[in-house]
């Protein structure tokens, strides 16, 4: 009877936790983790921000409703440190670099499954929604999850996507449906579908379709000539779908498969030239991907879990314009990806445990490009990890291992690359009585050339040794509740990192060549703040900001016309600042995202700067319920005070726009 008790006292406490969790957004930092069995944890806790070792950002879906945030992008330029290339317009190209490391160096994943581009290096982030996803994180250097896959391990940085899992709690199905409609001819319906199978087995359904025109006008400046014009050649469409499977096989673990395939025709609207507005660029693409995750406790002490994945990847670009001979340019591009990952979890105590992890991947590329090699890469990623852990220390050092290999049908074939990557991180909690804590970590590791700056035409460059990245952080966190504020989350961090045999395209005797030549400095901090305060009645209002310096400087070469010059893209200065208002009415956010001056060309000067812009945000959203529906209105300004701006050069992005969403769960 008294073990009952117990048990029943327990399972009450950890609901009424992950409930008060839920509703406060706080983060949670205990020192251990039970399972508690019979009990069906509904609500989910967000991973602690303070407690890591290395700097971790998170957005959950509560955040993400509470500012009206509408795509991915979006949301990451939330985060400090991450910088969002924009090609502006609904269908531009969208990329995120992580501390001035660039694209290449950061790790996105999809529900723990990275997506890769061996062809450019680079994830084009437009790709996926934002209406079936439950948390989107950014981890910087080494982070304390030591049961990820080797990949997660391999880059500066990781952008974390997960995806919302079914609950049934009343009913044994649930059906979302919602429609987007805005500025520029956009037009977004999406529907979501989702069924329990017997006890054990749910699914879900989802697709979306995407249109829109993309002519917003802009203005354009030269010296003292002032033309309003439109962007043309800006339209999109798209259709994405995917579809999940997860099962409980008891003793057997857990399993989840995800189908997913993304379609789409746009137009490149390309720079813009003055005297000229002519644009005749179109690209198509299709992915498709299906992946596979099994994980079984198969005892106290040891863990083990696999992933496998497939991934197709095709585009075609084609280019109408006079200076081809046939007065036109078509090239199709096909990657291929065969991957798998196994990962050992063995837990030595009840502070210590280790990891062992091995990924392997093979990647292809064919195209239809004069002289194509079709290259084929063998890729092994060998990672071991240690981590020491109490209520307030946490120490974790690893390794990683590098082996790969490639194969051509023509044409020379790069050298193997091996590499030992190490990474150590630490988090202390300097009171035993306040979460105040002092961080630090170092991070050694590389990203190898891609398939583009190795066999591209004739700049391509197969003697091209990895870029190598070190990263130095040193941060300190502290969150509680103060005075009127019933949560409080502040962390400050100073980091360095230095990047050598950056590739780079220099210019040879007649044409440009990939070569080893940059080294760059890059050093800098990030200040996060996030505050809750109950107003009075129902209304709550959270405030978030934060503020990033970097200094990313070229210290190539000392003669060199662009020697300690910020690098191109980068500000000195950025931050954003948000506020939100719960209330039984209406909901509000604001926000405003600030980015300091910026060069297009490695010279500070002048005539290759981009100027400054804050760009601001208002979104209202109210929620009803209508007998068994719940119906959701949202409403958006974008660039409230229709800034014109570029974030990168002659890309001018739309001024002042609008969106409603409505959306009906059942």
């Amino acid at each position: 009877m008294r073990n009952l008790v117990i048990k029943t006292f327990l399972c009450l406490l950890g609901t009424w936790l992950c409930a008060s969790a839920n509703v406060h957004a706080q983060q949670i930092d205990t020192m251990t983790y039970h399972q508690l069995k019979g009990v069906e944890v509904v609500e989910k806790a967000r991973p602690s921000t303070t407690r890591e070792a290395t700097p971790l950002q998170v957005m959950d879906r509560t955040g993400i409703e509470r500012l009206g945030i509408q795509d991915l992008s979006e949301a990451v330029k939330r985060f400090s440190g991450a910088t969002v290339k924009d090609y502006g317009g609904i269908g531009g190209l969208k990329t995120v670099s992580v501390r001035s490391l660039g694209a290449q160096h950061t790790a996105v994943s999809y529900d723990g499954v990275t997506i890769s581009d061996a062809q450019s290096g680079q994830v084009d982030i437009s790709r996926f929604s934002l209406d079936n996803v439950e948390m989107v994180s950014l981890s910087i250097g080494q982070t304390d999850d030591i049961f990820q896959t080797a990949r997660m391990y391999a880059s500066a940085g990781a952008l974390s996507v997960k995806t919302l899992r079914p609950e049934f709690l009343t009913k044994p199905f649930h059906l979302k449906a919602q429609v987007k409609t805005g500025s520029f001819g956009l037009a977004n319906p999406s529907l979501r579908y989702e069924q329990k199978l017997g006890r054990k087995w749910a699914t879900s359904l989802t697709g979306d379709y995407l249109r829109a025109d993309g002519n917003y006008p802009f203005t354009l400046t030269n010296v003292s000539q002032v033309e309003k014009l439109k962007r043309h050649n800006s339209d999109i469409e798209s259709w994405r779908t995917e579809l999940n499977l997860w099962g409980d096989l008891g003793r057997g673990g857990s399993l989840s498969v995800k189908g997913y395939y993304f379609d789409s025709e746009r137009g490149l609207p390309g720079s813009v030239i003055l005297y000229n507005d002519y644009a005749g660029e179109r690209l198509w693409d299709k992915n498709a991907f299906v992946q596979a995750y099994y994980k079984n406790q198969l005892s106290r002490k040891f863990a083990l879990q696999a992933q496998a994945k497939f991934n197709y990847a095709w585009n075609r670009y084609k280019d109408v314009n006079n200076k081809y001979q046939d007065g036109v340019q078509i090239d199709n591009y096909t990657q291929r990806e065969y991957y798998t990952s196994v990962s050992g979890l063995y837990t030595l105590s009840d502070h210590i445990s280790f990891s062992l992890i091995e990924d392997f991947s093979v990647n292809t590329l064919d195209n239809t490009l004069p002289e194509c090699p079709f290259p084929t890469r063998y890729t092994s990623l060998t990672y071991l990890a240690g981590q020491y852990k109490d209520n307030r220390l946490t120490v974790t050092a690893s390794l990683l291992g590098t082996y790969m290999t490639e194969h051509v049908e023509s044409g020379d074939r790069p050298a193997d690359r091996k590499r030992l990557s190490p990474a150590v991180s630490a988090s202390w909690r300097i009171l035993p009585d306040e979460n105040l804590r002092v961080r630090a970590s170092y991070k050694d590791i590389f990203r190898v050339p891609t398939f583009n700056d190795m066999y591209y035409l004739r700049i391509g460059n197969t003697n091209l040794k990895p870029e190598k990245a070190t990263q130095y952080n040193l941060g300190l966190t502290w969150s509680g509740d103060l005075s009127v504020f019933s949560f409080l989350s502040l962390s400050a961090d100073g980091y360095y990192n230095r990047v050598d045999d950056k590739i780079v395209a220099m210019p040879t005797m007649f044409v440009w060549k990939m070569m080893n030549m940059g080294k760059v400095s890059i050093g800098g901090t990030d200040v996060n703040f996030l505050a809750e305060m109950p107003l009075f009645g129902k209304i709550e209002a959270q405030l978030q900001a934060n503020y990033t310096f970097q200094k990313a400087i070229d210290v190539t070469k000392e003669t060199a016309k662009n020697y300690r010059h910020q690098i191109p893209y980068t500000p000195k200065h950025s931050g954003m600042v948000a506020l939100s208002l719960q209330n039984p009415w209406v909901n509000a956010g604001y926000s405003v995202t600030l980015v300091g001056d910026r060069y297009a060309l490695p010279q500070n000067i002048d005539d290759n700067r981009i100027d400054r812009y804050a760009e601001h945000t208002l979104s209202l959203n109210r929620e009803f319920t209508v007998r068994n529906c719940k119906l959701r209105l949202q409403g958006e300004v974008v660039n409230l005070t229709n800034k014109m701006y570029d974030v990168i050069q002659y890309y001018p992005m739309p001024g002042r726009s609008w969106r409603i969403t409505l959306s009906i769960n059942y």
